[in-house]
């Protein structure tokens, strides 16, 4: 089936664009929520290499659909491994840019509730470019995780003058046909769309909503994900980590200018006084820790920047089930 020209849209076109990995659990009740709404036109979902039976539930919903009453068809691009959610986003960016007149991410999870789209569509419809979505503090999330991902965004706000992010704003987000193209245009490796929303500078509408627990399988996102992906936040639009540790050189430098200053002084009055093993072995450890903490900050940087000068694709696609 060929793709509809511009001209033959219909004005104020929403597409949801939801990236899906092993929900197989929830991914048909995710589908039936969505197409419920009138305001959504059409629905992208982008198979980031599940495991699980997913692309089979898709699949399955899909042939359902000829001959239905449902309002939006349904496209399944199957991307041939798993290359993350940033890069799964972007590849139903890709793939929506020029057929819609407005794109909504969503998480397939139903922690994020489609209904939500309504009051997205409307804000949309009354001048916002950007519609971001907001955890309230009726977050049923752990409160481990609520309490680091909000010292993740003080952090962040904290090193990076450029932008400020907004505690509570994920990736749930209405964006205008412009954004969405702002977006696809920038391809470095290591993307953060929380940072690179706020960074295009167009206009947001916050929404408020409560992030429910999950209702099927489990999250992909361990703590050692989560806080990679918190340094790809601050070095992708920060370089103050540098200059802390620059600044902090020169610092333990004139303490030991200092300190050489005062050994002097006591030798020349006291002569020369042998102890002092232990603090020597102090004093070169914390020297050392210091140097190869220098080191791995620098070391963040120089791979990022070999990542990226490698130029290459974000993802693959196996198939598109559904295509337009």
């Amino acid at each position: 089936m060929e793709r509809s020209s511009i001209s033959e849209r219909l004005p104020g076109q929403i597409w949801v664009v939801a990236a899906c990995f092993n929900e197989e659990a929830v991914i048909c009740q995710f589908i039936e929520r969505v197409l419920a709404l009138p305001e959504v036109s059409h629905l992208l979902l982008v198979d980031d290499g599940s495991r699980d039976g997913t692309v089979a539930q898709i699949r399955s919903w899909q042939q359902r659909f000829v001959g239905s009453k449902a309002s939006a068809p349904v496209t399944l691009l199957e991307l041939t491994r798993n290359f993350g959610k940033e890069s799964a986003m972007l590849a139903g960016l890709d793939y929506a840019q020029g057929h819609c007149d407005a794109v909504v991410l969503i998480d397939s999870d139903l922690q994020h509730p489609p209904e939500l789209i309504t009051q997205m569509a409307q804000a949309w419809r009354d001048g916002a470019e950007v519609v971001t979505a907001v955890r309230d503090d009726r977050d049923q999330e752990s409160r481990l995780k609520v309490t680091t991902s909000s010292w993740f965004y003080r952090v962040f706000n904290r090193v990076v003058d450029s932008i400020q992010l907004i505690d509570g704003a994920g990736d749930f987000r209405l964006l205008s046909a412009p954004v969405v193209q702002a977006l696809t245009q920038m391809r470095e490796f290591s993307r953060f769309s929380k940072g690179l929303l706020p960074w295009t500078g167009y206009r947001s509408v916050e929404l408020s909503y409560s992030r429910v627990k999950r209702m099927g399988g489990r999250s992909s996102w361990s703590p050692l994900k989560l806080w990679s992906y918190a340094l790809d936040g601050i070095f992708s639009f920060s370089v103050i980590p540098l200059k802390i540790w620059s600044f902090l050189g020169l610092v333990v430098s004139l303490m030991s200018l200092l300190y050489a200053a005062v050994i002097v002084l006591i030798t020349i009055f006291n002569g020369v006084d042998l102890p002092g093993y232990a603090s020597l072995i102090v004093a070169v450890l914390f020297l050392g820790g210091i140097q190869l903490i220098g080191i791995g900050v620098l070391g963040e940087y120089i791979g990022r920047i070999y990542v990226d000068t490698k130029a290459r694709p974000h993802y693959f696609i196996r198939a598109i089930h559904g295509s337009l």
